[in-house]
């Protein structure tokens, strides 16, 4: 499923597994799509005073959100369970302490009424305060329950007012309970330091963040998210790895998510039957700032703690995601009851921060392993680190052989030619 080819690929398949965290051993199939809840969004909207600010395409932001809400609620799909969740709506007082608690249930996650869900928006006003975290931690109560994709989309002007709560580590809190939640930032004529928190929301949970300066690029940014939501997911299974291979869970074909702490090493067993083949690929995320310089290795050995293969790989703090894979193929056994190989794989990173970051709860990791068919014929064996590409070569060196003729009977003839001069 995973090859080192294919890399690009599993660090994607990352940004929908960062929000699991830590959680529980487990040893059967594993990554099934989901489709049987439900799929919910929840739009969280910053009512703050500064939404009064008359920026976008002349109006208000207020207004702009507004009209974009207005066209999500008309295009969302059945299927989708859609809330709005509001923050800085309410209170328009100067205590601190009242103000960061105002976040409010508009409407709430469920079958969409459009029309209500309109006139609910439509009576909104820019207030107070910016309680983003205290809103986000609202929100995931909001969403809780259900098997279904959950995604939270959160539209805000300006960075949290509500320190110190930090609403990146309220993100992290959130990935770390596993309950595959994904939060969305959109950013309303941002600034830098707002561009940063919005960002750090985001891949904290494997979500995406968008600056938006224009009514219409806000429409259809909230459209494709609420849209991403019905799309079938793939939910991985959270698991929980050993400090060494003996106590290690079995796995077996799946996707599956742990948490790793900072230069830790997980371990994780597959059991692979004679003629099949093991394939396996890890993601690990970088989901606060981290120093540069750092790698991910992932080892397939014998219990007896013979390395069999390796694939690792280097970052230097200009990706947030480093992946890696392997393949192990077990030859076939002349014996029909021959025993199944136990595997172990083993994960380590070399991950570090700066002091004063905070280093719980550990990295978000994701783990794919297929245990499938071996070759059964030899074209389909890598044989040099060729495997199909064999027949290119052939025509290569024949194409330069004729080539090769071609030229030097026109350099003979060339040749001739030129003495008969």
């Amino acid at each position: 499923m995973i090859t080192r080819t294919r890399l690009a690929a599993g660090a994607c398949a990352l940004l929908a597994a960062l929000a699991a965290g830590m959680a529980f051993p487990v040893g059967a199939s594993a990554g099934e799509p989901t489709g049987e809840d439900a799929p919910k969004v929840d739009l969280v909207l910053d009512v703050s005073g500064s939404m009064r600010t008359r920026d976008i395409d002349g109006g208000t932001r207020m207004a702009a959100a507004k009209q974009a809400f207005n066209e999500v609620l008309d295009a969302t799909p059945e299927e989708v369970q859609l809330g709005i969740r509001t923050l800085g709506a309410d209170y328009p007082g100067d205590d601190r302490k009242t103000g960061c608690k105002d976040t409010a249930q508009l409407y709430p996650v469920g079958p969409l009424d459009r029309t209500e869900a309109k006139t609910a928006v439509a009576t909104l006003a820019p207030t107070g305060w910016t309680p983003i975290g205290p809103a986000l931690l609202k929100a995931a109560d909001d969403l809780d329950g259900g098997a279904g994709s959950k995604r939270i989309v959160l539209i805000s002007d300006g960075e949290d007012t509500c320190a110190p709560l930090d609403p990146c580590e309220v993100a992290r809190e959130i990935a770390a309970k596993g309950i595959g939640l994904t939060i969305d930032t959109l950013g309303l004529v941002p600034n830098t330091k707002m561009r940063q928190q919005l960002s750090c929301i985001a891949e904290a949970t494997g979500g995406t963040y968008t600056s938006v300066e224009h009514t219409d690029e806000l429409t259809d940014k909230v459209n494709q998210l609420v849209d991403r939501a019905a799309d079938p997911v793939v939910t991985p299974v959270a698991t929980e790895g050993a400090d060494a291979c003996a106590k290690a869970p079995t796995l077996k074909s799946g996707l599956y998510t742990d948490r790793e702490e900072f230069g830790q090493q997980r371990w994780y067993r597959v059991d692979v039957e004679p003629g099949q083949e093991l394939r396996a690929s890890v993601s690990v995320g970088a989901d606060r700032a981290v120093n540069p310089s750092y790698g991910v290795l992932l080892r397939a050995v014998t219990v007896h703690g013979r390395e069999i293969v390796r694939g690792e790989a280097a970052g230097n703090g200009r990706t947030d995601v480093l992946s890696t894979g392997l393949r192990y193929p077990k030859a076939e056994s002349d014996e029909d009851d021959a025993a199944a190989e136990a595997v172990c794989l083993q994960v380590t990173n070399s991950f570090s921060v700066a002091s004063g970051v905070k280093t719980t709860p550990g990295l978000p990791l994701e783990l794919t392993v297929d245990v499938v068919d071996g070759p059964g014929d030899s074209d389909d064996v890598a044989a040099f680190g060729l495997g199909r590409g064999w027949w290119l070569l052939g025509l290569l060196v024949l194409v330069g052989f004729v080539a090769g003729l071609l030229w030097g009977w026109l350099s003979r003839w060339r040749f001739a030619i030129w003495r008969t001069n």
